[in-house]
């Protein structure tokens, strides 16, 4: 006996149905048996999976743990602080070189910590977050069957949260497929593999929350939000759809206890994998740059432009020397399209940039006194334009990095005045950069403090307190003191040189 055909049962069951109305108006039988058909040749909405076991299986070796170690080095306790004198008194240099000289550096500490990754490539290559593998002085890889691999660093991209990593083994390692998470929908299943607290190989499992999440992570939030189970050492593991592709890679949680509260955060493999490709090949990231800032068209800005409805880009400022400039796009443009894509919002525009091959001719669409025009621009790289933004700020305002303290001061300008808020007749030089973690940032010195005096001695350029400071470290102090003015309110305070 053959299996009867899928038109054969829509056939067989029409004729069943046809039969039972024959006392109901032909009328109504005809829109009962359409039903019918229209019913039982519909797609069906996706079903809960009856398990995730054969999927979990097939993963979890490609997924690996991510153990960290940091070596920090501490001053050992230091007891009393140095006494407060008044300035120019004798007994400061004193009493600083003293408890410089009896004060040894204290033994180093080794930290660890814990994350995740997932191997993308047989010979060795491991994607995690950047913020698993940050300051760590040793990475070790550990696969499913307990093996230990040492990594190291390819690239990382703080802007995204990425980093790439390798290992080497002897054996072919298993990997994962990147999936397109730009045709995942909010209600769509996922599963999370990852090593929360410390317990490795940890399947989750929830759907789609929400999409293009901005978390304020950074320029280009686009996140994908989940329910599904992520908690302190799920950073860096993947996402999967039920393919067991990778669409995502889970970076933060928001959770009032530290533990899931059903609210977790993905980067989507739209966005990372181009990223992860970059690391691999160069090193870094390199992203196209427009040279525009850009802001929100509001409904009132649309109305007074003659736009249809708030869409686009506005540009608010257009960087001398800048591709836009060179191109033409001009202080009041409305960017409506780059390179054949849409840009529905101001916060499309420097992802879809920034996504653009550096030096690509493209066509970009812009609304200019109540039309369209069309204008090519030749892309530029991202990094190129910061350095050369930051060597021009460095020679209109004479600024020096000072490695030793791991600061950078500037003379004041009228532009670091209104950027920091300083007063008309500010004096000294202020401080544009501190290091995190340097001794700086520990005695809570901020961009946009003035240093008024390098010990005692008042300075009035960048130059100047550069040469106080080094002069402080080649006469073998350890510190170096610093007035320093907040807003009026001035203190003195000891920075330590940085070690080595």
């Amino acid at each position: 006996m053959t299996r009867e055909t899928d038109s054969t049962r829509l056939a067989v069951r029409a004729a069943s149905l046809g039969r039972s109305l024959v006392s109901v108006p032909l009328a109504l039988a005809a829109v009962l048996v359409i039903a019918a058909l229209s019913w039982t040749s519909s797609p069906q909405a996706q079903t809960t999976p009856d398990s995730f076991a054969g999927l979990a299986e097939r993963l979890l070796p490609a997924v690996v743990n991510i153990s960290t170690t940091q070596v920090i080095r501490d001053r050992a306790h230091r007891g009393p602080e140095v006494p407060r004198f008044p300035p120019g008194s004798p007994f400061e240099e004193f009493f600083r070189d003293f408890f410089d000289r009896s004060l040894p550096e204290a033994p180093p500490r080794r930290v660890t910590a814990l994350g995740s990754g997932f191997i993308v490539d047989p010979s060795g290559y491991i994607v995690t977050s950047n913020h698993v593998i940050e300051g760590a002085d040793e990475i070790t890889i550990i696969l499913q069957d307990g093996t230990h691999l040492t990594a190291e660093i390819i690239g990382r991209d703080t802007k995204t949260d990425l980093a790439l990593l390798k290992v080497e083994s002897e054996d072919e390692l298993p990997f994962l497929e990147w999936g397109d998470s730009d045709i995942a929908r909010v209600g769509d299943w996922v599963i999370a593999i990852g090593n929360p607290f410390g317990l490795g190989g940890t399947v989750t499992a929830g759907i789609i929350s929400a999409r293009a999440r901005n978390i304020n992570a950074g320029p280009y939030d686009d996140f994908i939000q989940t329910d599904a189970s992520i908690n302190r050492g799920n950073s860096g593991g993947p996402m999967f759809d039920l393919r067991g592709e990778v669409i995502g890679i889970n970076t933060a949680i928001f959770s009032p206890s530290g533990g899931s509260v059903g609210i977790g955060f993905a980067i989507p493999s739209a966005l990372a994998e181009p990223v992860i490709d970059q690391l691999r090949e160069y090193g870094r990231a390199r992203r196209g740059w427009l040279g525009v800032r850009v802001q929100t068209v509001t409904e009132e800005i649309a109305e007074n432009l003659g736009l249809d409805e708030p869409r686009g880009a506005l540009v608010a400022n257009v960087s001398e020397g800048g591709p836009a400039q060179e191109a033409g796009i001009k202080q009041g443009d409305v960017i409506l399209r780059f390179d054949g894509k849409d840009v529905p919002t101001m916060r499309r525009l420097p992802r879809v940039v920034a996504e653009t091959d550096v030096e690509k001719e493209v066509e970009v669409v812009i609304w200019r006194k109540g039309e369209e025009l069309t204008i090519g621009v030749q892309v530029g790289e991202l990094e190129e334009a910061e350095e050369t933004t930051r060597a021009a700020l460095v020679e209109q305002t004479n600024e020096v990095i000072i490695e030793s303290l791991e600061l950078s001061l500037a003379s004041i300008t009228p532009e670091l005045s209104a950027q920091f808020n300083l007063d008309a007749d500010a004096e000294g030089v202020v401080i544009t950069k501190v290091s995190p973690g340097s001794d700086a940032a520990r005695k809570d010195l901020r961009p946009g403090d003035l240093i008024l005096e390098v010990d005692q001695e008042e300075i009035s350029t960048p130059a100047g307190a550069e040469k106080r400071i080094k002069k402080a470290k080649s006469d073998g102090h350890k510190s170096v003191l610093l007035l320093v003015s907040r807003q009026g309110d001035e203190r003195f305070e000891s920075v330590r040189f940085k070690a080595g």
